[in-house]
């Protein structure tokens, strides 16, 4: 699984080369969240891996990239993402550097 530093994913993202998907649990989505990025919980991944489209290559944020890492990996064996990357750090890794978010400070 390739890896993203938030500088990159967001350059890519904001360039409109890059999904991003945030597998955080709702109530943290609803302290912080990034605009336009697909909200799809972890614990709901099974159920609903085919809303997401698989025309440009895919990240995975989360609170600190660990959820996003076993996201990525579930996502890639499934076979019908050709790219998938983790957001290292996750979001909170993102605000820290300074990109944009809603909300309060993610902690």
């Amino acid at each position: 699984m390739r890896r993203l530093d938030p500088t990159d994913a967001h350059a890519s993202w904001a360039a409109g080369e890059l999904r991003i998907i945030d597998c955080r649990e709702q109530d943290e989505h609803d302290v912080a969240r990034i605009d336009g990025v697909a909200l799809i919980p972890m614990s709901e991944l099974a159920g609903r891996v085919d809303e997401i489209p698989d025309d440009l290559p895919l990240a995975v944020i989360c609170r600190s990239g660990a959820r996003s890492a076993r996201v990525a990996s579930a996502l890639t064996g499934t076979g019908r993402f050709g790219d998938v990357a983790n957001v290292e750090g996750g979001i909170i890794a993102w605000a820290e550097d300074g990109f944009p978010y809603e909300g309060d400070e993610p902690t």
